[in-house]
């Protein structure tokens, strides 16, 4: 008897914690799935009618364009910022650069290993759009870098209009890094 109630009070013991971190990784994932039905829907209107709209009233960011690829058949969300927990939901327009679609150089980052990782299979010659409220701009891509995280040559504005996509490197990285992985495109007339 001694035998199975050791038995049964380790498998409970293994038990509890487990299904605890199911719970929560599936928690993650659904609160994951509703956000980005939240923003695509904010995203939806505010290309129509140009106002703006958080996807949940307490959100930090909303969305500001839509970014396509059409050889890849991709499409993201742009959001207002690029902080830790907007880029969880998609792209983030990166502070003190030009906005989406303006001229300038416009800036916009993400995680290698979600929203961004569409960056590897970027070449040049690729199309990338930006459509926003005020309009839809084409950029092409002209080449690509890596550069330490430091690198301010990266949102410097040289005077055209120019688009800059960076994220981490390597891309299948597991651990923090120093470098970062530059796509430039340039606005198409």
């Amino acid at each position: 008897m001694k035998r199975k109630t050791r038995a049964a009070l380790v498998a409970a013991t293994l038990l509890l914690p487990g299904s605890f971190l199911l719970a929560r990784a599936g928690w993650v994932r659904l609160k994951g799935a509703v956000g980005e039905v939240l923003i695509h829907r904010a995203l939806a209107a505010t290309l129509e009618d140009g106002r703006v709209r958080r996807p949940w009233s307490w959100a930090d960011m909303h969305p500001v364009a839509r970014l396509t690829v059409p050889r890849l058949e991709l499409a993201r969300p742009v959001l207002s910022n690029a902080s830790g927990p907007a880029l969880a939901f998609g792209i983030g327009h990166v502070d003190g650069t030009a906005a989406p679609a303006a001229a300038g150089n416009c800036v916009l980052a993400g995680h290698r290993d979600s929203w961004a990782a569409f960056l590897a299979d970027l070449q040049t010659g690729d199309d990338v759009v930006l459509e926003t409220p005020r309009g839809r701009a084409v950029y092409r891509v002209a080449g690509t870098a890596v550069v330490r995280f430091d690198d301010a040559r990266v949102l410097r504005d040289e005077g055209d209009d120019r688009l800059t996509l960076v994220t981490c490197w390597p891309f299948r990285g597991w651990l923090h890094s120093p470098w970062r992985y530059v796509v430039r495109g340039q606005r198409v007339a």
